[in-house]
């Protein structure tokens, strides 16, 4: 698959990927409900004794999701931009998009916030796991792309990778989204920051988060793909972002 091609304006749509389907069928794993629930009971313990488990957190949001991925996919369907992706199907890693081009756009721009983001948090594109254990092909991509916007959410959002960052992205996430393993996230993360860290969240972070949280229009319906020339505070006011700012 080639990477996106970036024109000035941002209209630019991201090719549709032959090979969600394959890819979800290779690596799609069944499981009955007695499995489901062993794999939810130890996802989530491993994932509160060790946060850093991707591979764990992404299995308790396939298994206990379901609901929420119904309630994403609704949600999205209520635009023409989201209605737009969940018949495109697009993916967002280094095969479809050029992380070259977009750091070399101006620094206003969102491309240029992504690749920034990206670059200076030394994280790849590709690092997202792909989806197991859910057989419903559209469901499957809703979660897919979840994990692909990611990054995107907190570039946008100006939320370090810090667990801060992560905590207060997570609040947005789980208020935007419903999905259990993105509330749990907020609530049991907290628990794990210093108490410098614990006084801006309560102070700044949380209230700024849930405010955002339900404010903001549906990230997971954005067409990021299509805006890589979009002027960040433009963005932001069509989106109802308002960005945090801690008074001294």
């Amino acid at each position: 698959m080639r990477p996106i091609i970036l024109l000035r304006n941002y209209s630019v749509a991201a090719p549709k990927s032959p090979n969600f389907l394959d890819e979800l069928k290779k690596n799609f794993i069944p499981t009955n409900p007695f499995q489901r629930t062993l794999l939810s009971c130890g996802s989530a313990a491993i994932a509160l004794l060790n946060p850093h488990r991707g591979d764990m957190i992404a299995c308790l949001g396939e298994v206990t999701g379901e609901n929420s991925l119904k309630y994403m996919r609704q949600k999205m369907l209520e635009t023409d931009e989201g209605t737009e992706i969940l018949k495109e199907k697009p993916r967002i890693n280094s095969k479809t998009v050029s992380f070259d081009t977009l750091a070399q756009m101006p620094e206003n721009t969102l491309g240029r916030v992504y690749a920034d983001f990206m670059k200076d948090n030394n994280i790849t594109a590709d690092s997202r796991l792909p989806v197991q254990f859910i057989d419903d092909p559209e469901l499957a991509y809703v979660m897919q792309r979840y994990r692909e916007v990611h990054d995107l959410v907190h570039a946008t959002l100006y939320m370090k990778t810090t667990m801060l960052g992560e905590v207060t992205v997570k609040w947005v996430e789980g208020i935007q989204t419903q999905l259990p393993m993105c509330i749990s996230g907020g609530i049991w993360g907290a628990g794990r920051l210093k108490p410098k860290h614990r006084h801006l969240y309560l102070k700044y972070y949380l209230p700024w988060a849930i405010r955002t949280g339900n404010t903001a229009k549906f990230m997971q319906g954005v067409f990021f793909e299509k805006r890589w020339d979009q002027d960040i505070e433009d963005f932001h006011k069509e989106m109802n972002i308002v960005r945090l700012v801690k008074k001294q």
